[in-house]
């Protein structure tokens, strides 16, 4: 298959996984599930995949058409990462959502898998990376929302509060990091 790399799936999964932050994201889940009672595993996870893979093949586009460059997009989106990187690292909310009134693709599947620090990121990547590598890791990252979600009573049971916090905190650090990196690779684009 012609772009396929194991190490850009690799790289682009941890991004993704950093991003999507679905272990950070169990008290959120399990609040919702308390509210709501069931969650549709199946829907959510369908339809952020769906949402993802429908974004990295015309967001550029839409891009194109309102006039914004790449390269603008993904030192918008280092600014973006860096400041949900800061909420993960500090444990503060500087991004507040309105409250949810159902549990099924709002807010799981957007925005809390597939939401704006996603997107970006993905657009971001695609000026790095090849594209069938993004779709790989979009796939084995869904894989991985639909068995958290299905078993997120389980995982907290198993990490504890302590646990969460230490995976999100680490999580923090590597998407700070990848923050820095996107925005030294594209600042440059902009003034060519």
């Amino acid at each position: 298959m012609i772009g396929f790399d194991i190490r850009e799936i690799v790289t682009v999964s941890m991004v993704l996984f950093a991003v999507i932050d679905i272990i950070g994201t169990i008290p959120i889940i399990i609040d919702l599930r308390a509210k709501f009672g069931h969650i549709e595993s199946e829907k959510a996870t369908l339809a952020s995949g769906a949402i993802m893979i429908v974004f990295l093949f015309i967001g550029e586009e839409f891009l194109k058409l309102i006039g914004i460059d790449v390269h603008s997009f993904a030192v918008a989106g280092s600014f973006v990462l860096f400041f949900l990187a800061l909420e993960m690292i500090l444990g503060i909310r500087l991004y507040r959502d309105e409250a949810a009134s159902s549990a099924s693709i709002v807010p799981i599947a957007f925005p809390l898998v597939a939401g704006a620090g996603t997107m970006t990121t993905l657009l971001s990547l695609k000026a790095e990376f090849q594209t069938i590598n993004i779709v790989i890791a979009i796939i084995l990252n869904i894989i991985l929302v639909y068995i958290v979600l299905k078993s997120s009573a389980r995982i907290e049971k198993l990490l504890g509060e302590n646990g969460l916090g230490v995976i999100r905190k680490t999580f923090g650090v590597v998407l700070l990091a990848i923050a820095v990196k996107l925005f030294a690779a594209n600042v440059k684009g902009l003034f060519v």
